[in-house]
């Protein structure tokens, strides 16, 4: 008798059956309160309308006796720096020996629309300073900035330089066209995408849909890694649901993407226009309130952290900081990561000894 042959594939398709069992079996046990974001305890500082002062509330030895200020994008929530307990970028700079404050810009309403720069740096982020100045009896802060927050830390530092005793910049585009020269639509998407839009596109839009909503920004991120955005609620899904960790990991990162905030019409309209289309921080053109952003007014020490694999600010557009600011004491520190990827890795140790470690000694 003959011994009947495998049908081809029959193997592999027996295995996916029953990993994708497997997964639907993990994702069907999992609870909202499963998936918990921002979890390291906290206390309401300082509240102004839906914006809010925190303070990482974790006691451990103070090895930096000046507060820090972390300001994060306003197209993202800040939760993302405190995704888990063991891979939360504020839990480990608190456990590093930094009093630790972030400032949560909630999410905008049709209220807010008119908040431009001049808002957020001159009326909230001064505001806030100025409280963390008041509780700790201090002349000035520290004052880290993330990417689009490091921008606004910029601005805040050139126009109140006398409130900053050190300023750390995280993945922070300074120069918008540094990358015209060598165009790549996997990396700096929003760079290419916006200058090839017309002034009068981006008055049209916010014009008409005034605050500019978070799942408009989603999508742009999401085209930086088309395949990838594609591919990871089948075959990255179904390889981290064999383990309920890497599951949660995977769900906790999906419910801060789905937690996008609307940006508000005034800033966003200067934010495309006059940063990515006109690039006037860096030509030292920007005004806020009046008055122009001076970036070589920036004359304290000022520690500079990009990723040369940052697929949404290309590193060159951060490095050349240290030739617009007034500092003798700056310090460039390349880290390995991508653009998120460097505050939720679990390798946090690495990071938070060159912040905390160049603070220390400031």
């Amino acid at each position: 008798m003959n011994t009947p042959l495998p049908l081809p594939g029959l193997d592999e398709l027996a295995q996916f059956s029953t990993r994708a069992a497997k997964a639907a079996a993990l994702l069907s046990e999992v609870r909202d309160e499963d998936v918990d974001l921002a979890a390291t305890p906290r206390e309401e500082v300082h509240r102004i309308g839906g914006r809010t002062l925190y303070r990482i509330a974790l006691d451990a030895p103070k090895r930096v006796a000046t507060p820090v200020l972390v300001i994060y994008a306003m197209v993202g929530r800040w939760t993302i720096l405190d995704l888990q307990q063991d891979r939360s970028f504020l839990r480990s700079l608190a456990e590093g020996g930094c009093e630790v404050y972030i400032l949560d810009w909630g999410h905008p309403t049709p209220a807010d629309q008119f908040d431009d720069f001049d808002d957020l740096v001159n009326l909230y982020l001064d505001s806030f300073v100025d409280v963390i100045r008041d509780r700790h009896k201090v002349p000035a802060i520290n004052l880290l900035g993330v990417c689009q927050g490091g921008v606004l830390s910029l601005c805040y530092t050139a126009l109140h330089p006398d409130k900053v005793r050190n300023l750390v910049t995280c993945v922070t585009p300074v120069d918008f066209h540094a990358d015209r020269g060598d165009e790549k639509i996997d990396r700096g998407f929003m760079n290419v995408w916006t200058r090839n839009l017309e002034p009068e596109d981006i008055d049209l839009l916010v014009d008409t849909v005034g605050n500019v909503s978070g799942e408009v920004g989603g999508a742009m991120f999401s085209l930086m890694t088309p395949f990838r955005s594609l591919a990871k609620y089948n075959l990255t899904l179904l390889e981290v649901g064999q383990d309920r960790d890497k599951l949660l990991n995977f769900l906790r990162m999906e419910k801060w993407l789905a937690d996008r905030p609307d940006h508000t019409a005034a800033s966003a309209r200067q934010w495309l226009k006059d940063l990515y289309q006109q690039n006037k921080l860096a030509t030292g053109e920007l005004e806020i309130g009046g008055k122009r952003v001076d970036l070589k007014a920036i004359a304290m020490p000022v520690l500079n952290i990009y990723t040369e694999t940052d697929h949404i600010i290309p590193a060159p557009a951060s490095k050349v900081l240290r030739d617009k600011v007034g500092s003798l004491d700056y310090t460039e520190a390349p880290v390995p990561g991508g653009h998120i990827g460097v505050f939720v890795s679990r390798s946090q140790a690495k990071l938070r000894e060159q912040i905390v470690g160049w603070l220390e000694k400031r």
